[in-house]
């Protein structure tokens, strides 16, 4: 009833204000389609939106993290290297990942490649910089072997707080449509 009002104020009015106020409606028209995805508007980033994005970027980089240490310690390389290559692997595969879905939604390479490094670059180097700090700061987990329950212990442990980190940082950006907020618009 009261919509009834208002359309006959502004027809009353002149065109012009008859014509702001069907832009307004349209407005309103395109949020009711995405309705379903207002969860992925800025400032609407939820908890749960974040840590599913916080995993998403976590399995990435665990498998380059592990992978990395893996390899260096296989091969007797020394702590920096060993490092350095988990490092190097944990962005290449957390970039992957987020590359073949935004690849998946039909999207051309270089500009998947583009969302991936805005979606994810953040959120991989607090993750890295958490998941690499606790294991430099864990007495003897540097110079852990592959056999050794401390190597996978101080690494299951890092990854942990990692993810307990690198979440809120993850609900900032795509509550301000940063990060996987990015990613989310190329879903379908």
């Amino acid at each position: 009833m009261q919509h009834d009002t208002r359309d006959e104020q502004h027809e009353q009015q002149g065109p012009h204000e008859h014509r702001e106020h069907r832009g307004h409606s349209s407005r309103h028209a395109d949020r009711s389609a995405h309705a379903g995805h207002s969860a992925h508007a800025p400032g609407k980033a939820g908890w749960s939106m974040a840590a599913r994005a916080t995993l998403h970027c976590l399995t990435g980089c665990a498998i380059g993290e592990i992978l990395g240490m893996v390899i260096g310690t296989a091969l007797g390389w020394g702590n920096a290297e060993t490092m350095a290559l988990a490092i190097v692997l944990a962005f290449a595969f957390g970039y992957t990942l987020t590359l073949r879905s935004v690849l998946k939604a039909g999207v051309d390479f270089r500009t998947a490649f583009r969302i991936a490094l805005a979606a994810d670059t953040l959120s991989i180097a607090v993750m890295e910089l958490i998941d690499n700090g606790v294991i430099a700061l864990w007495p003897g987990a540097m110079d852990a072997q592959l056999a050794d329950a401390l190597f996978w212990g101080a690494l299951a442990l890092s990854l942990a707080v990692a993810f307990i980190v690198t979440t809120p940082v993850n609900k900032w950006m795509i509550g301000r449509g940063k990060g996987h907020a990015v990613v989310h618009r190329y879903h379908g």
